[in-house]
C-alpha cells in the first residue's frame, strides 16, 4: 500500500476532548502456537513486520497466519493508548468493508434458492428505489462493483458530525441518487459502497426478515464464528476490543465509539481475527456458498476499472490479488482507526487475517506496517 510520509511527531495529541498520549513501542508479543503446529518458516518476518508499534501510523496490531507450512498469531501496539493495555490477539475491531464478504455471500444463497436472480434487476425487487430515469441495475452487476451506481460525498469531518446519526437504510442509498449514473451498468467496475447497501435491502425484501439475522443464520453460525456480529445502531464494541484512532489535523481522535448504520450492509460488522481466519476457510471450502455461486466470488469480470487504465479486480465479495507468482483471494476494510483484511491462496495454502489500528486507515496514506505484513505472509 501507498502511504506518504505523515510529518507529524506525535508526543500529545486530542481524543475526546483529552489528551492521548502515543507511548514508548513494546516489543511485539506472538502466541503459542496451536498444539502440534509446525512454526512457519516466515514467522520472524511476521513478528517484525508489526514491530515498532505504536507509532505515529499505526496504535497496535493483531495477525494470524496460517496454511501448510504452519501456523503463527502474534500482537503488537496498545489496543487502548490511555490505559496501555497491550492486545492479546482475541479483541474485536471494527471489519468495515470486509462485511462485503459476508453479504455477498448471503445474497449468493439466495440466487442457490431462486429467492433472488443475478439476472433480476433493482428495478423489479425494490420498484421506486432508483429514479426513473436511471437504467436497469441487476444483483449481479452490484455483487461485482459493475452498477455505476454513483456514491454520496463524504468526509472525515462530515462523518464525525453525523456519527451518533442512526440511519434510514432506504434513505442511507437514496441520498446518492440526486446524481447521475457513473457509466452505463456492465461496462465498468468501481468499487464503491452503494451496491452493497443496496444488496441489503434486497436480501431484506426477499427473505421478509432483517438483512442482520440473514447474515447472522446464514454466515456467521454457518461458519462457527463467535465473536462476530452486526452492531445496529449501538455505537459502542461489546467485549474486550482495540480502540481505533483517528489523526485529524495533527491531533488523534478517538474513533471507537461510531454508530456504524451509515456503512450497513457494506461495512458494520465487528469480528476478531481468529473468527476471521475460520470465516475464510469455511467459505474457501464451500461451507457457505453453494459451489457454482462460490465460483463467482472467484470470478473477476472482464471489463476495465472506472476511471484508471486497469483491468478490474473485483469479484462478487472478494478481490483478485497478484503478489509475484501468488495469487491470493481476499477482502480488505476499514473504517476510522481500523484497517483489516484477509486473504489466502486458493487451496488455503497460505492464509492471513490482519487487524492494524492505523491513524489513517481510511486514507492513501494508510499504514506501511500493513504491506510489511502482507510480504511476510505471501512473500512478495
Amino acid at each position: 500500500m501507498r502511504r506518504k510520509t505523515i510529518a507529524v511527531a506525535i508526543a500529545v495529541a486530542a481524543a475526546l476532548g483529552a489528551g492521548v498520549a502515543v507511548p514508548a513501542a513494546a516489543a511485539p508479543h506472538a502466541g503459542a502456537p496451536h498444539t502440534r503446529q509446525r512454526v512457519p518458516a516466515n514467522a520472524e518476518a511476521l513478528r517484525q513486520a508489526i514491530a515498532g508499534l505504536p507509532d505515529a501510523g499505526a496504535t497496535a496490531a493483531q495477525v494470524r497466519f496460517g496454511g501448510k507450512d504452519g501456523s503463527w498469531a502474534g500482537t503488537s501496539g496498545e489496543a487502548d493508548l490511555r490505559t496501555h493495555r497491550a492486545p492479546k490477539g482475541d479483541e474485536r475491531f471494527r471489519a468495515g468493508s470486509i462485511t462485503k464478504a459476508f453479504t455477498a455471500a448471503t445474497a449468493l444463497q439466495l440466487v442457490h434458492e431462486g429467492k433472488l436472480s443475478l439476472d433480476g434487476t433493482v428495478q423489479r425487487y425494490l420498484p421506486g428505489l432508483l429514479p426513473a430515469h436511471y437504467p436497469d441495475v441487476t444483483v449481479g452487476q452490484l455483487l461485482n462493483y459493475t452498477s455505476g451506481l454513483p456514491s454520496a460525498d463524504g468526509s472525515f469531518e462530515s462523518d464525525l458530525k453525523e456519527r451518533f446519526t442512526s440511519w434510514d437504510h432506504r434513505e442511507l442509498v437514496q441520498r446518492a441518487f440526486t446524481k447521475p449514473m457513473n457509466f452505463t451498468p456492465g461496462t465498468r467496475q468501481e468499487y464503491s459502497n452503494i451496491g452493497y447497501n443496496v444488496l441489503g435491502l434486497l436480501i431484506e425484501k426477499a427473505t421478509g426478515h432483517s438483512y442482520e439475522r440473514e447474515v447472522r443464520e446464514r454466515v456467521i453460525d454457518r461458519a462457527g464464528l463467535k465473536d462476530t456480529y452486526s452492531p445496529g445502531d449501538a455505537a459502542g464494541i461489546r467485549g474486550r476490543h482495540t480502540h481505533g484512532y483517528q489523526l485529524s489535523k495533527g491531533e488523534l481522535f478517538d474513533a471507537t465509539e461510531w454508530n456504524q448504520s451509515i456503512t450497513w450492509a457494506s461495512g458494520d460488522l465487528i469480528t476478531t481475527t481468529a473468527d476471521l481466519e475460520r470465516f475464510t476457510s469455511a467459505l474457501f471450502r464451500g461451507r457457505v456458498v453453494p459451489k457454482a455461486e462460490l465460483e463467482l466470488m472467484f470470478t473477476v469480470p472482464d471489463v476495465p476499472a472506472y476511471g484508471k487504465h486497469e483491468k478490474a479486480a473485483y469479484t462478487s465479495g472478494l478481490t483478485r490479488i497478484e503478489l509475484g507468482d501468488t495469487v491470493v483471494w481476499g477482502k480488505s476494510g476499514g473504517r476510522y482507526g481500523y484497517l483489516n483484511g484477509f486473504g489466502a491462496t486458493r487451496d488455503l495454502s497460505r492464509t492471513l487475517v490482519y487487524s492494524v489500528n492505523a491513524t489513517e486507515a481510511k486514507s492513501e496514506k494508510g499504514t506501511p506496517v500493513v504491506g510489511k505484513i502482507i510480504k511476510a505472509a505471501f512473500g512478495s
